[in-house]
C-alpha cells in the first residue's frame, strides 16, 4: 500500500469482533434496520446521504407508505415523487431513484439486482450505495465505504493520508474488505457506520472512552483523534443576495418552476430576483409592469448549500385588481393547493411559513 501502513492495516480484522459485539449492544433503533428489505435498505441510503438519521425516519416512513416497491415508486408522478421528497434537497437524489426503479422493471423484473457491479450500474447508485446494499440486504460480503468509516479507520491507523484522495479511499476500501464478517456482513456494514455516527463523531472532540476499540486505536494514544482525519480546507461558499417576492392577488398566490437544469433544477419557487432591492426600486418596477399594489416586508433569512449561501430579504406583494397572466412557467394557486401539491424548495421555507400561518 502506497498511503496507509500494511502492518497496521493487516491488524484490523481482530477489530472486527469487538465492533460487532458493541454494535449488538448499541446500534439504535431504525426502521430500515427492522426489515431489511433491498428496497428499503436502498431508500434509506439514499435519503441518508447528505441528511441526518432523526431528519430521515419521518420522510422515510412517508416515503415508503406512499411508495413501498419499486413498481410504485417507477410509476409515481413527478408531482407525487417530488413532493415526498420536500424538504430533503438534493433533488437529483429522487430523480435518480425513480430512474433506477424503471431500469429495474425493465431489467430485473422489479426486484433490485444481487450484484454489485449491476447496482453499480444504476443512477444514483455509487460504490458505497451498492456495497450498502449488497451486504445489508444481500448478505454479500461487499464494503461500504462512507465518511463515517474512513474517520473510523484514519483515526484507528493514525493515518495522516488525505481521505478526499480517491487513491486514499481505495486502499481504505481494501482494508475494510479485509475486517468484513463474513457471517455477518450487513452487520459489519452496519456496525462502522454506526460507529462513526455515535462515538467517533467529526466536527469536534470523539467520544473515545465509549469506544470499543479505543485500546486499538493509535490517534486516541496519540491524543490526536481531534486532529484527524486529514481533509483539504474547503473553498469558501459564493454569497448572494436574493430578494423574494410572495405574490398574493384575490386570495391567489403566484409560483413559477425553475429550470430543468441547474440549482433546484424543476422545482416551484417564489418570485427571486438576484441582489438586494429597495422598496423604492421595487415599487418603480411594479409601475413599470402596468401593476399596482402594496409590499409589506418580511423577515429576513438565509439558505446554505454546499457551495452557496442565499443571503435574502423577502417581500409580500398584495396586488389590486385580477391576477395578471402567470406566463409560460409561473401559476397563481390558492393557499391549499400550494401546500399539498407543489414542491417547494427548503431555500424558501421562512416565506412558506409566511403563508402557512399568516396568508
Amino acid at each position: 500500500m502506497e498511503y496507509l501502513d500494511e502492518t497496521l492495516v493487516a491488524q484490523l480484522p481482530k477489530l472486527t469482533p469487538y465492533i460487532l459485539d458493541w454494535y449488538d449492544r448499541s446500534a439504535r433503533v431504525l426502521p430500515w434496520r427492522s426489515t431489511p428489505t433491498p428496497y428499503r435498505v436502498w431508500i434509506s441510503e439514499i435519503m441518508l446521504q447528505q441528511t441526518r438519521v432523526e431528519a430521515v425516519i419521518g420522510y422515510f416512513e412517508r416515503f415508503l407508505a406512499a411508495l413501498p416497491d419499486v413498481p410504485s415508486l417507477a410509476a409515481a408522478s413527478e408531482e407525487t415523487l417530488m413532493k415526498l421528497w420536500e424538504g430533503l434537497g438534493y433533488y437529483s437524489r429522487a430523480r435518480n431513484l425513480q430512474k433506477a426503479a424503471k431500469i429495474i422493471m425493465q431489467d430485473y423484473d422489479g426486484q433490485l439486482p444481487a450484484d454489485f457491479d449491476a447496482l453499480c450500474a444504476l443512477p444514483g447508485i455509487g460504490e458505497y450505495t451498492a456495497g450498502a446494499i449488497s451486504s445489508i440486504a444481500f448478505g454479500l460480503a461487499k464494503p461500504a465505504v462512507d465518511g463515517n468509516v474512513l474517520r473510523v479507520l484514519a483515526r484507528i491507523l493514525a493515518s495522516g493520508a488525505d481521505i478526499t484522495s480517491p487513491k486514499v479511499k481505495k486502499e481504505f476500501t481494501a482494508a475494510v474488505q479485509g475486517m468484513i464478517a463474513r457471517d455477518r456482513p450487513g452487520d459489519f456494514t452496519q456496525s462502522l457506520m454506526e460507529l462513526g455516527a455515535t462515538v467517533c463523531l467529526p466536527n469536534g472532540a470523539p467520544l473515545c472512552l465509549g469506544c470499543p476499540v479505543a485500546h486499538e486505536c493509535r490517534a486516541f494514544r496519540q491524543g490526536r483523534a481531534i486532529d484527524l482525519p486529514v481533509k483539504p480546507e474547503k473553498k469558501a461558499r459564493k454569497l448572494e443576495q436574493r430578494t423574494v417576492l410572495v405574490i398574493r392577488c384575490q386570495e391567489k398566490l403566484f409560483v413559477q418552476q425553475r429550470p430543468n437544469t441547474g440549482l433546484l433544477a424543476g422545482l416551484w419557487e417564489y418570485v427571486n430576483l438576484p441582489g438586494h432591492y429597495t422598496l423604492p426600486q421595487l415599487t418603480a418596477d411594479l409601475v413599470k409592469r402596468g401593476l399596482t399594489g402594496n409590499f409589506i416586508h418580511l423577515k429576513p433569512s438565509k439558505h446554505i448549500f454546499t457551495h452557496i449561501e442565499w443571503q435574502m430579504q423577502g417581500w409580500l406583494l398584495n396586488l389590486d385588481g385580477d391576477p395578471p397572466s402567470p406566463g409560460e412557467t409561473g401559476r397563481w394557486v390558492t393557499k391549499k393547493e400550494l401546500l399539498e401539491q407543489y414542491t417547494l424548495p427548503t431555500a424558501f421555507k421562512a416565506y412558506t411559513n409566511v403563508i402557512k400561518n399568516d396568508l
